[in-house]
């Protein structure tokens, strides 16, 4: 009775050192399981929203590259009339509305703002001086500007990028184009967590938190402070530190009596010196990290005291029955003379403890067999979430298959497996395509199968393509090389063939058709039948903001131009056949 006492007491010593032990390791291992989870998904969105703001301000800063050479930009800084402002004035709105900049405005030499997007407006900048401001200073010093500040009559925040108008060799003025960001400040702020952009000096420009704004991340020296006083680029107070504690990869935020602890992932954002900096909360992931550490802990402790259990009660029995043995020796000893008495109680307590046995068997079997299907349960569970979406998308496709062999479609049914087969091969070379085209990298000149161009055009233009658009590429100029950058020469092509495809949209005969032939150059016609180019149009097509489409920018075109005459080709449009429509030809020069 001691000694199972003391093995009693010994095993429960020793769980409890197990239980001490395993809520120390699962913290550990939550901790670190949180932390690699919430630094992975910072990193995720770090990249998608650095991304997200590259291609936004990519599009912003073409327009003042496009404006400078605008006719009326130079006729206004240069002394023009009234008219001339007027109509620039009409411009420079429109592209506003369009392009979704806040403004857009012409400065003369002297800093005077001449024409405006807001012309119109009580806010108007017509009549304001900007001489003060760097980004003005600056464009008229190196011929362009870009700066994150405070808008000193709207006193909105935004970026200003400003151009330099020069005519010969005199500098007349600057174009600026001025951004804001709060539709890419609430989508980052619908994101959850804490997404901000910094400058080089660590002052938070862009946010998704809008009491951090013009706010810093860490103290800053008395110069800078100075400088943006005397420029009021922040507005008329200084910069003060955020609540935010940056460490290394992790961070924390003051809330009132508590801090909050994030993950941080930086990168590199497309300002000059600027950093976008994400902030994703430690808590959800660490909250989830310790829930399953806590229901392994609580799985490995339940078949730990299963184990035990089922030891000490085999030791319990044994214990049972060897006491049972030695009183019933002791009591035949004892009791000779009663032998047939004796042997009748035997017989019973023998019977007894066979039953006793069958019932501690029967006992311990029903207990292995619920371990077994809880066990069961849990890996049900994890293959049913596993595999729950792919079943019932095959699911639909089974039942559709079923009901053509009912049908005795046996033909039908088998057309539509292998149409599945196919589709999960063309989203695969669809989403290679897709990656491969949006993919921003660095244009390179090379050797290009003229076919593959083609195909990958088509390929991303997709189902509007289908029955509308025909090729006639000889098999001998198929692999034909040509010279350029496959990505930037499907760009191209994707143009003309939207364009035709818009041309053609409600005709009767909706048809657009792509001849390539060549000898010493290869030339892609693009033809379609649509009602043709306007001839008031014809000779300026090429002309940035020139357009028959009344939504249209007119910059397609041009664009397309400058990329074919790049590598060595041109695009042109040919004399309108008598068929009516219109023939675009893309040239190329053999690799």
């Amino acid at each position: 009775m001691n000694r199972f006492r003391a093995r009693l007491t010994l095993a429960l010593v020793l769980l409890l050192a197990g239980i001490a032990a395993l809520v120390l390791v699962s913290g550990r291992w939550a901790l670190g399981e949180a932390d690699r989870s919430t630094d992975g998904a910072a990193r995720q969105t770090a990249s998608a929203q650095a991304g997200l703001l590259a291609s936004e301000l990519q599009k912003f800063r073409l327009l003042p590259l496009v404006l400078i050479d605008y006719p009326d930009v130079a006729a206004v800084l240069d002394g023009g009339d009234a008219a001339a402002q007027s109509r620039l004035n009409g411009t420079l709105e429109l592209l506003a509305g369009r392009t979704d900049a806040q403004a857009i405005y012409v400065i003369d030499a002297h800093g005077r703002t001449l024409a405006s997007s807001n012309a119109r407006l009580p806010t108007s900048f017509v009549g304001q001086n900007y001489a003060f401001r760097p980004y003005f200073r600056d464009a008229m010093r190196t011929g362009g500007s870009e700066l994150f500040a405070l808008g000193t009559v709207s006193g909105r925040p935004g970026l200003y990028l400003a151009r330099r108008v020069d005519r010969g060799a005199r500098a007349l003025g600057t174009v600026v184009v001025k951004v804001e960001f709060d539709r890419l400040e609430q989508a980052w702020a619908r994101a959850g967590g804490i997404s901000f952009v910094t400058d080089a000096h660590g002052v938070i420009l862009i946010t998704s938190r809008a009491d951090w704004r013009f706010r810093t991340t860490h103290d800053l020296d008395a110069a800078t402070l100075a400088d943006a006083r005397r420029t009021l680029q922040f507005g008329a107070k200084p910069p003060i530190p955020a609540p935010l504690t940056l460490a290394g990869p992790s961070a924390t935020i003051a809330l009132g009596n508590r801090a909050a602890r994030y993950r941080v992932a930086t990168e590199v954002a497309a300002l000059t010196g600027a950093h976008l900096v994400r902030l994703e909360p430690l808590e959800p992931a660490l909250a989830a990290a310790t829930t399953r550490a806590r229901l392994w802990g609580a799985a490995i402790l339940l078949l730990v005291g299963l184990a035990a259990g089922f030891f000490i009660r085999a030791a319990d029995t044994r214990r049972l029955q060897n006491e049972a043995r030695a009183a019933l020796e002791k009591e035949v000893a004892y009791r000779t003379v009663e032998l047939r008495d004796a042997n009748a109680r035997l017989t019973v307590e023998s019977h007894e403890r066979i039953e006793a046995d069958r019932r501690f068997r029967a006992a311990r079997e029903e207990l292995a067999q619920a371990n077994r299907l809880g066990s069961l349960g849990q890996i049900t569970a994890g293959v049913a979430h596993e595999i729950n979406q792919p079943v019932a998308a095959i699911r639909t496709f089974a039942e559709n298959a079923m009901r053509f062999l009912d049908r005795g479609a046996s033909d039908t049914a088998r057309g539509n497996l292998d149409q599945i087969v196919g589709l999960t091969a063309r989203i695969g070379t669809i989403t290679a395509e897709l990656r491969s085209f949006a993919r921003r990298r660095t244009p390179t000149t090379g050797a290009v199968p003229i076919g593959s161009v083609i195909d990958g055009a088509l390929l991303l233009i997709g189902e509007r393509a289908r029955g509308v658009i025909t090729v006639d590429l000889p098999v001998p100029l198929r692999e034909t090389a040509v010279v350029g950058d496959r990505v930037r020469l499907e760009q191209v092509l994707i143009n003309l063939l939207q364009n035709a495809l818009d041309a053609v949209e409600g005709q009767a005969a909706r048809q657009v058709a792509i001849r390539v032939s060549g000898d010493e150059m290869v030339q892609v016609a693009v033809a379609d039948t649509g009602a043709g180019v306007d001839p008031a149009i014809a000779d300026a097509l090429f002309t940035p903001f020139t357009s028959a489409k009344p939504e249209g920018l007119g910059l397609g075109l041009a664009i397309a131009r400058d990329i074919a005459r790049e590598f060595g080709g041109d695009v042109a449009l040919a004399p309108s056949p008598s068929s009516g429509g219109a023939i675009f030809l893309f040239t190329l020069r053999r690799a």
